[in-house]
This record gives C-alpha cells, sequence and structure tokens, in this order.
C-alpha cells in the first residue's frame, strides 16, 4: 500500500483579489494560474514591442550588428538585445542613444513606431475587429503623455 501523499500546490497572490460573484470570498476557491501563456483576444501591440522592431529593422537596414550599435549607443549588447525584442522597457535616454547610434532622432524613432501602432490600428478596422467609428478608427496618430 502507497502512502504517496497528492502534490497540491496553491498559488498565494500578493496582490489582493476581490471575490468572484457568488463565491462568497471562499477560503481554498479556485485561482487563476501564475505564470504560463494567458489567452488574449487579438491584442494591441506594446509600444515596447513597436520601438523595438523599429529599432531592430533600421538596424538591419543599415547592415549593423548589435554589437555595433551598442558601443556607439553606450548600452550594453544584452540589454540592447532585449529592447529591440520588446522585453524591456527603455528610458528615453536609451531611446534616444540608440536612435542616434543609428543617425535617428527620438523624433524619427518615435514617429516611425506611431506609424506602426497606425498601420495596427487601421488593419483592426479592415479585418472587422475595431468598427469603423471608433476613436481609434478616426485619428492617423498617436499621443503620448508623461
Amino acid at each position: 500500500m502507497s502512502t504517496h501523499t497528492p502534490n497540491d500546490s496553491r498559488v498565494i497572490s500578493l496582490r489582493p483579489q476581490a471575490p468572484s460573484p457568488g463565491s462568497g470570498g471562499a477560503v481554498g476557491a479556485p485561482r487563476r494560474p501564475v505564470g504560463g501563456p494567458q489567452p488574449r483576444a487579438s491584442r494591441e501591440p506594446l509600444w515596447r514591442d513597436l520601438v523595438g522592431d523599429v529599432l531592430r529593422r533600421e538596424r538591419l537596414a543599415q547592415e549593423r550588428t548589435l554589437k555595433d550599435v551598442s558601443e556607439a549607443a553606450r548600452i550594453s549588447m544584452p540589454y540592447l538585445s532585449e529592447v529591440e525584442r520588446g522585453r524591456k522597457e527603455a528610458s528615453s535616454e536609451v531611446l534616444a542613444a540608440a536612435a542616434q547610434a543609428l543617425g535617428l532622432g527620438l523624433a524619427d524613432l518615435l514617429l516611425l513606431a506611431g506609424d506602426e501602432l497606425a498601420r495596427h490600428a487601421r488593419s483592426r478596422v479592415v479585418r472587422g475587429r475595431t468598427s469603423p467609428t471608433s476613436p481609434t478608427a478616426q485619428y492617423d496618430g498617436f499621443c503620448l503623455a508623461a
């Protein structure tokens, strides 16, 4: 006879969670698993992904290596790689340095990323995911506020 006990694990959230309707906030209520892929309906791109794509596309168009651009920008090569892949949210100083190393101004980088965002918004309208009268479909631009 085996004395094997099941390997039950629980996720203890560090953030307070509101009880779901009808659950009464019962202890031991099932929770959403932490980690792993989260299901998403056609999400809008993140700003860091757009900026990273623009940086990588510009670097490759100039046929420059990651090492070359990182040295010119005085940014570590692993960090610049993470920025290009959209894994890191870079500061404006880092973005300006990377843009300058590529012969761009910060405004150029942001405009190119904004164009990508507008293109994505238009493609969502064309595919029928957003109504043509939605606020995102009315404007061909973006605004950043600090």
